[in-house]
């Protein structure tokens, strides 16, 4: 039970895995917001379009959207690395779990604030821009910390398709050595680590920002 022997290259794979997770979070935040703002500001077809992508990726499995297309696409003409489509399914799928969020937290924000935003003839993007996002962006970190926690764990997935991730070296060290129970141990810890990070920044992210618009913690 040698727990150094097994640290370098369980710490190899983890950086894998926090690479994975901190870029599928930049395309899940573009998508949060592009489909969150549509499905609260857009235009009917713009909704609709929004609307599909969010029921799809929200209503089907993350490990099948992986399989499809990492196995399935590349029969109708389009393959990906692993990589990317690691990247992309996760960011696809916790995109679409954001757009709800930033939804949400658009809607929370009072009728009186629309109503004078009208009264001080703001057109619908300036009303956004400069009222009713700066007062909506509080509300939606607690939930996105939470969806970032989550796709963290998700990236384990990306080991069903040959990506050498934290999940994937605990396995392959697991089946060489036996040693089931330091292993995956390192592995939990390794993953806690990780999530205490991820909710650490979010909570200095949520105290800036609460400070900035005049909020206390």
């Amino acid at each position: 039970m040698d727990v150094w022997l097994y640290l370098p290259a369980l710490s190899q794979a983890a950086l894998v895995s926090m690479l994975i997770c901190g870029l599928s979070l930049v395309v899940a935040a573009i998508l949060a917001f592009a489909s969150g703002l549509a499905l609260f500001a857009g235009s009917a077809s713009i909704k609709a379009i929004a609307a599909i992508y969010v029921e799809i990726f929200r209503g089907t499995s993350l490990l099948v959207q992986l399989f499809w297309l990492f196995y399935a696409l590349p029969l109708i003409g389009f393959s990906m690395p692993s990589f990317l489509t690691g990247v992309l399914a996760l960011g696809l799928n916790s995109g679409a779990y954001g757009a709800e969020v930033v939804r949400g937290a658009l809607r929370s924000v009072s009728h009186q604030q629309h109503e004078a935003a009208t009264a001080l003839n703001f057109s619908r993007l300036d009303a956004l821009r400069r009222i009713i996002l700066p007062q909506a962006i509080p509300e939606m970190i607690p939930a996105f910390s939470n969806l970032a926690v989550q796709n963290l764990k998700d990236t384990s997935l990306v080991s069903m398709i040959t990506i050498v991730d934290l999940a994937f070296k605990a396995q392959e060290l697991r089946n060489l050595t036996q040693d089931t129970v330091t292993v995956y141990g390192l592995a939990l810890a390794m993953y806690f680590i990780m999530a205490m990070v991820i909710l650490a920044a979010s909570r200095l992210l949520e105290l800036r920002i609460g400070r900035a618009m005049g909020r206390h913690a």
